[in-house]
């Protein structure tokens, strides 16, 4: 299978907004379920501002998408992307979150903003 090429001024713009910590974990956290900015802020204990400041970086460059549902909104990350390619495979060499996920959930935190 041949893989599809990136333009190299998108590719360094993906790749500078993973090399955040915060963004990276972000994305650590999407990649296999969606996640509220309430669930993000227990989990990274990080303030709110703090918290979308980051998700907007990455929701602007169309890395997350949104969901609104009332007045919560829900991110994911965003397999039509055409960075997604490099997405995926950083997310392959990174720690999976899915612990932290199930910790929130049995504390009664992991849908606290239905």
């Amino acid at each position: 299978m041949e893989k599809a090429t990136i333009e190299i001024d998108k590719a360094a713009q993906t790749l500078k907004l993973l090399g955040d910590k915060t963004r990276l974990t972000i994305i650590a956290l999407l990649k296999n379920q969606e996640c509220c900015v309430c669930e993000l802020v227990e989990i990274l204990a990080m303030s709110q501002p703090s918290i979308s400041q980051h998700l907007r970086k990455l929701r602007d460059t169309g890395i997350v998408k949104e969901r609104r549902k009332g007045q919560w909104i829900f991110y994911s990350l965003n397999p039509e992307h055409e960075t997604f390619p490099i997405v995926q495979d950083i997310l392959g060499y990174v720690p999976d979150y899915d612990e932290k996920i199930k910790q929130l959930e049995n504390a009664g935190l992991r849908i606290c903003c239905d």
